[in-house]
């Protein structure tokens, strides 16, 4: 039984009277997944298109926000698929797939708000030697370091979950997540250790560095000058802000597919749709508005009246 489950069909059970509210949902998940894309794209374009914001802060920024746009897209195109469907249902095949991308770019984010904090940190305490440290070749470095190393990271976990025998083929989920630890058989040793170490690289680690990195930073500029501190909190508190949130829906993420939790399916449902809809939409709101030069960047594109 549980071999033919490996190959099976899973059906996703998150959903709440799919049926009766199916273009409702439809509606609102198009309509946020389309907010997502405008959103965070009008950010990279603007970066793209304006050379005064070829510096590396605002290339790291330009991929956090494509981050995002992949990030929803690995589950969005699905959920308006399974929606508008009879049944919600995904093959263990895709549905490894889909856990595979969507852990890859959340793991990518973590990685991409650390160079970041590297990049602040350099800036601030080493203004002098910044041109000759962030360099093009370092800024490539990273990113591709952000990209492969939970690519790598992931793929591996994918791999030993593969492994694992089905007792189950409904999950009780909109998208695959954690969730598919609830249908296997047997808890892997492996995994949970293998897990651990996944968690340390790609989440435990880079959050200590972040917050030594920021919190070494907001020591010296609290006993600068005021104009330090001002020019300190512009361009650091937008990616502390990102990295809380991000690390709260993360954790959101855990315990509710981890977790056995006595929430009704409803609000199972709401909070599982947070997690693909509120870090992609919060991102561009936060840099768009908060980071001066793209906000300024921003205005001149929507209200051309105030070029002058």
């Amino acid at each position: 039984m549980a071999d033919e489950l490996n190959g099976t069909i899973i059906t996703l059970a998150g959903y709440v009277e799919v049926n009766k509210y199916r273009y409702v949902y439809f509606f609102i998940l198009f309509k946020i997944y389309l907010l997502i894309i405008c959103c965070n794209l009008t950010i990279v374009y603007l970066i793209w298109k304006n050379t005064n914001l070829h510096e590396p802060m605002y290339i790291f920024i330009a991929a956090l926000l494509l981050n995002c746009v992949l990030y929803s897209t690995s589950v969005y195109p699905k959920l308006l698929i399974d929606v508008l469907s009879e049944k919600q249902v995904i093959s263990y095949s895709a549905c490894l797939f889909q856990l595979y991308i969507f852990y890859t770019f959340c793991s990518t984010e973590f990685l991409l708000l650390t160079a970041m904090a590297y990049d602040r940190y350099v800036s601030i305490f080493k203004p002098l030697q910044y041109p000759t440290i962030m360099t093009k070749t370092t800024v490539s470095i990273f990113l591709s370091v952000a990209c492969l190393l939970p690519a790598c990271h992931v793929a591996v976990s994918v791999i030993l979950i593969a492994k694992i025998k089905l007792c189950s083929s409904t999950l009780k989920a909109v998208f695959c997540n954690n969730a598919i630890f609830r249908i296997q058989c047997v808890t892997s040793k492996i995994i949970n250790i293998y897990g651990v170490v996944v968690l340390l690289d790609l989440v435990v680690l880079p959050m200590l560095f972040i917050v030594f990195t920021y919190t070494k930073i907001f020591i010296i500029t609290y006993r600068s000058c005021k104009e330090v501190r001002k020019k300190a909190a512009e361009t650091c508190l937008p990616h502390l802000m990102v990295l809380t949130s991000f690390s709260i829906l993360c954790a959101y993420d855990i315990s509710i597919a981890r977790v056995e939790s006595n929430l009704p399916k409803s609000v199972r449902l709401i909070m599982m749709l947070q997690i693909v809809s509120y870090q992609p939409l919060f991102n561009p709101l936060i840099y768009g508005l908060k980071m001066k030069e793209i906000s300024k960047h921003l205005k001149r594109l929507f209200l051309p009246a105030t070029k002058k």
